[in-house]
């Protein structure tokens, strides 16, 4: 029972896969690693998986625990959240190009914690024993933004080399 939401996460990548195999297209690979990251990523969030920076380990059963009040920005733990949602905010921002750097922050803090509550109820839907946290979801938001800001700084600078390019032609 534990294991459902892995086995969930394994066929919708797995057909997601094929699709992508099959149809083709000249950005295959980067469909294929956008893919492999959320498949990851998801194995990580939703599954009794666990990585705490130097092992991976099957969490215990259990619900885990919630954490809306103690805040702790200054651990690995939050630079780990930060680091692993730092490319789901270049996506973003690639993905939509129009949206403003609040607009993204906005969309980190709608992701976090959404990613916190579903966390919340698989655990005790299943006993996962993933645990909800305010650090989380601010380090998700954080995570978001610096990726989001990453993306617009290199359209930003782009577009200030092709208009001084424009300007010297």
């Amino acid at each position: 029972m534990r294991w459902e939401p892995l086995l969930l996460i394994i066929l919708m990548a797995g057909l997601s896969g094929l699709l992508i195999v099959a149809t083709g297209g000249k950005r295959r690979w980067l469909a294929l690693l956008v893919l492999g990251y959320f498949t990851g990523l998801a194995a990580i969030l939703f599954t009794p998986i666990s990585f705490d920076g130097t092992a991976v380990y099957i969490m215990p059963v259990g619900i885990g625990r919630v954490n809306l009040t103690n805040l702790d920005v200054f651990s690995l733990g939050f630079l780990e959240n930060i680091v692993l949602t730092i490319p789901l905010g270049l996506l973003l921002k690639w993905a939509l190009p129009k949206l403003s750097l609040v607009g993204i922050g906005l969309s980190g803090l709608f992701v976090g914690s959404g990613v916190e509550t579903l966390q919340y109820i698989l655990s005790h839907h299943w006993l996962i024993n993933r645990s909800s946290d305010i650090n989380d979801v601010l380090a998700n938001a954080l995570g978001i933004l610096i990726g989001g800001l990453a993306v617009a700084v290199y359209y930003w600078l782009t577009a200030k080399h092709q208009h001084a390019n424009r300007v010297a032609a």
